[in-house]
């Protein structure tokens, strides 16, 4: 297979600004793979910092990939993942591009949409909530707040972990009285400031909590679920499948991404050993297009919650795939993942991205 790597960096119509620090600009790696019989898959990588990757690790680590995939079959998609270490937790975003990559490439040679290929049903109504960021005052926050809602979402996550916590629920609540509300202070807190947050939480009917202490510190997450009336999900916690049984008791449900598990395929086996292990499940996302988003959607079926909103934050997405409407992910029916590329000069769609 011939490898393709493009650089296509995305930005927010509004700066984004989590726990961790404040971005208009995210890096995204566009992968296409074109076989010999010239059927061409495409994926995205949406490296974050936090896991170490950047455009820059990315593309390198696709680049030592090279001379694998160009003479490997695009169908031995097993092989392909066990050469290039999936189910490792280094170059995530890279590898997850591939496996998107060789999925669509697939689902293109046979002719059906990926969630057919799995067997999985696309008409299951899977909400995705829509993502509130942290904002420089109240009068920004809470203008985000009345936008998500005058476009329909029936479902906020805010991001929290600032010196003004109680002060952004309360805004986002008079904003939005109606709204279902989940939190997520990407690691933020300790275990007692999660605790003392509760009260508050569970006053402003806040339905979830996410990632509440730092990665490692799971007997922390454990105290919090305990004390918590709310269920607690690891995020920055669960990384891989077998992050999975070390979290039983500790939360309450993971949340998924394909950029830090490593793709599709080590995706299904988060879900199936959370399922063995009756903890929920949630799929979320990075900043990226809705090439990224996409290949997610096709888990839609299989979740319990979902936060698939990366693409919708964007000002300039450059593909066109999976729809939120008013909060409800749908799914595309064409070949593969179903993505096209949106060319920016137009605003037409072509039908494989282009090197």
């Amino acid at each position: 297979m011939q490898l393709i790597v493009t650089p296509r960096p995305v930005h927010t119509r509004h700066p984004f600004r989590i726990a961790r620090g404040e971005s208009r600009e995210f890096p995204t790696v566009t992968v296409t793979l074109r076989d010999t019989d010239g059927v061409t898959g495409i994926g995205e990588a949406a490296p974050s910092r936090f896991y170490d990757e950047t455009t820059e690790t990315v593309c390198s680590a696709l680049e030592s990939w090279r001379d694998l995939l160009a003479r490997t079959d695009g169908w031995s998609i097993e092989a392909i993942e066990r050469a290039i270490g999936v189910g490792e937790a280094r170059d995530t975003a890279a590898k997850a591009a591939v496996s998107a990559a060789l999925h669509d490439l697939a689902g293109k040679r046979l002719g059906v949409p990926l969630w057919r290929l799995w067997g999985l049903e696309p008409t299951v109504r899977t909400h995705s909530s829509f993502t509130i960021a942290i904002a420089p005052d109240d009068a920004v926050l809470a203008e985000r707040v009345r936008e998500a809602v005058a476009a329909g979402y029936p479902l906020l996550k805010v991001k929290l972990g600032s010196p003004r916590d109680r002060e952004i629920l309360a805004v986002v609540r008079r904003a939005a009285p109606d709204v279902r509300l989940r939190v997520d202070a990407n690691a933020a807190w300790t275990a007692d400031d999660a605790i003392a947050m509760l009260p508050a939480l569970e006053a402003a009917g806040v339905e979830a909590l996410e990632q509440p202490c730092a990665r490692d510190d799971i007997a922390g997450l454990r105290r919090v679920t305990a004390r918590a009336s709310l269920p607690v999900i690891a995020d920055e916690s669960c990384r891989l499948a077998n992050d999975v049984p070390r979290l039983v008791g500790a939360v309450d449900g993971i949340n998924i991404k394909l950029a830090k598990c490593g793709g599709l395929r080590e995706a299904m086996r988060l879900i199936a050993v959370a399922r063995a292990h009756d903890l929920r499940v949630m799929c979320g996302c990075m900043i990226e297009s809705s090439l990224g988003i996409t290949a997610a959607a096709h888990l839609a079926s299989l979740l319990d919650d979902a936060d698939l909103d990366g693409a919708a934050l964007l000002a300039d997405d450059p593909f066109v795939g999976a729809t939120i409407d008013r909060g409800v992910i749908a799914v595309p029916t064409g070949a593969g993942l179903g993505v096209v590329l949106r060319d920016a000069s137009t605003g037409r769609t072509v039908e494989v991205a282009q090197s």
